[in-house]
């Protein structure tokens, strides 16, 4: 599951499923690895989809490798980069992360232009909206379970054990689909208070996702005005993602950006991203520009001055001009 659950993640049904034969593997090119072309018979895979400009993918990835480390015998692993803004980015990583991404690595096919095939029969096809993303494949060639790699381990356990019980998970997917859509439909209807209490449903049915899900009472209780509520729901994902900086980095932004809000929590905005900033060593340029965005609100002009300089120079071309921008409207306002 993605670092803080969307709105949308819980409202479309899915046209891939657990059981559902697994679509063919279709890479654009083989980074690591021995390449593999089709599922065999009798053999068990993992596909994980992840991005070079993912946070929590690069968490993610040794635990992975521990993963394909302990079930060498029984799984295949397979890391399939996709939603890149750059693919000439993917090999210069996977080289660089060496022995801790220790499985196949594979790109995203995207000769046909859009944003891949994979990215297309794989995860969208599985209303997967963000990543990290893990599809377990049964010898069969079905896909047994969807989710968070993260929460791989038990699932491998069981199913190289023999006792992972499929058809349970996939009455556990279509729960999950019925919670979706009666989500969808109380956020179509702008019906908060009934969206709020199939948050709660959805809790009491998956616990493991507890965290994540005080990420969305957060943005629903913003939509409400309830700025007390959406202020406890986000100190609660904070904690509950202590160690994962996207997900904290993109809480602090939709308190400082986010439009119609009426009560800013600057203090908690600056702690939550100082913590963020801390978490990456102050080497992320999208970080640090919502850190100087945080004190510049909080009227620290000459601090916000200092951490925006080095954003800018922590940037990339696509993002060094918007950076640069802001730097330039934090010193004319100073």
């Amino acid at each position: 599951m993605a670092a803080v659950m969307s709105l949308s993640a819980w409202t479309d049904a899915a046209k891939l499923k657990v059981g559902d034969p697994a679509p063919p593997l279709v890479a654009g090119k083989w980074v690591k690895g021995e390449p593999v072309t089709k599922f065999e018979p009798g053999k068990m895979y993992v596909v994980e989809f992840w991005a070079t400009w993912c946070g929590p993918c690069r968490v993610s990835i040794p635990h992975l490798t521990e993963l394909q480390h302990k079930y060498k015998d029984e799984v295949t692993f397979i890391g399939m980069s996709v939603w890149e803004n750059n693919q000439a980015d993917v090999e210069p990583f996977v080289k660089e992360m060496g022995d801790k991404m220790d499985y196949r690595v594979a790109m995203d096919d995207v000769s046909e232009g859009g944003r891949g095939k994979m990215a297309e029969t794989w995860m969208a096809a599985a209303e997967q909206r963000g990543i990290p993303a893990a599809f377990l494949v049964d010898k069969s060639g079905k896909i047994a379970w969807i989710g968070h790699p993260m929460a791989l381990e038990a699932v491998l356990k069981k199913a190289v054990a023999g006792t992972f019980d499929s058809a349970q998970q996939a009455a556990t997917d279509t729960r999950k689909q019925e919670l979706s859509q009666k989500l969808g439909q109380a956020l179509q209807s702008r019906d908060l208070d009934s969206a709020l209490k199939v948050v709660d449903e959805i809790e009491q049915f998956d616990p493991a996702v507890a965290g994540q899900l005080q990420g969305l009472r957060f943005q629903i209780n913003l939509e409400k005005k309830d700025y007390p509520a959406a202020y406890a729901a986000a100190a609660k994902a904070a904690e509950a993602m202590n160690d994962n900086p996207q997900a904290l980095n993109e809480i602090a932004w939709t308190i400082a950006d986010k439009e119609g809000i009426e009560q800013r929590d600057l203090d908690m905005a600056l702690k939550i991203a100082e913590r963020a900033a801390e978490l990456t060593k102050h080497q992320d340029a999208a970080i640090l520009d919502t850190l100087a965005r945080v004190h510049f609100d909080k009227g620290n002009k000459a601090k916000a001055i200092e951490i925006q300089t080095v954003a800018v120079e922590k940037a990339d071309d696509s993002l060094k001009q918007e950076l640069q921008a802001t730097l330039e409207k934090y010193k004319s306002a100073s």
